[in-house]
């Protein structure tokens, strides 16, 4: 039963992978014996955490690129399939957040989260699926939200870059399921990151969170790697096109 579980031989870039959810789920895939290809814009950044798995016996490499680069981005996938010969796992994960009144997010706002959230996922899917094609074996994991589902006020541009994720991983599992490839996505709920430390430190809001989701807490992001793991693994051969929900049960309930 193990095996089904079991990503060795397995080649995964994860795409924003040295803090947060990323890493924890780069970290979760090299544990099932993937080598994981570390992604982040600055190259010391990307090496050091690639250093960091390798010193726990695990199988990793840097590759630095700015993912709403487009030549960055082919270049890079170039780079990957010229030293490994293969490419199975690509995990969408780079995104940022933002939070602004509706009336204040401006044009240049809406564009960049869309390159970033959003257009990156689609190149960088139309950049490994011939490659995916040609070995009649991969796995496509975007990371969505559960803001997709269950939008607060002042995450409009946020969660229309997640809904559009959630979309377009239905559309490639249609297109690409033939070939051998499946696509999937994740929607994370509240995870105790760095990067949501100031909803965290404000007591009304973590006081929300934690009365809201049924769990009763916030999310840890080592929670994410079992999700990661299952999805890109053959355990989810027959998973296509679905929106895995990892929330503890917030998007469940009134």
């Amino acid at each position: 039963m193990n095996d089904l579980f079991s990503l060795k031989g397995r080649v995964a870039l994860v795409t924003g992978s040295t803090r947060g959810l990323g890493w924890s789920m780069a970290r979760g895939l090299a544990a099932a014996g993937a080598h994981v290809i570390v992604n982040e814009r600055e190259a010391a950044v990307a090496e050091a955490k690639a250093g960091e798995l390798s010193a726990e016996s695990f199988a990793a490499s840097p590759e630095a690129f700015d993912t709403t680069d487009a030549a960055a981005s082919k270049r890079a996938i170039d780079n990957i399939v010229g030293r490994h010969g293969r490419l199975d796992i690509l995990v969408n994960n780079a995104g940022i957040a933002h939070r602004q009144v509706l009336e204040e997010v401006s044009d240049e706002d809406w564009e960049r989260i869309i390159a970033q959230n959003l257009t990156s996922c689609f190149r960088l899917s139309r950049l490994v699926a011939p490659v995916m094609k040609k070995q009649r074996w991969g796995r496509i994991i975007m990371t969505s939200s559960v803001m997709a589902l269950i939008p607060r006020p002042t995450v409009s541009v946020y969660a229309a870059t997640k809904g559009g994720l959630v979309s377009l991983t239905r559309a490639l599992a249609a297109e690409l399921g033939p070939h051998g490839i499946t696509c999937n996505a994740l929607a994370p709920g509240y995870i105790a990151t760095e990067l949501s430390a100031a909803l965290q430190n404000n007591p009304d809001f973590d006081s929300y969170i934690r009365k809201r989701t049924p769990a009763g807490r916030w999310g840890e992001p080592d929670e994410l790697a079992g999700p990661a793991v299952f999805l890109a693994s053959d355990a989810a051969s027959y998973v296509n096109g679905h929106l895995l929900v990892v929330d503890g049960g917030m998007s469940t309930t009134l």
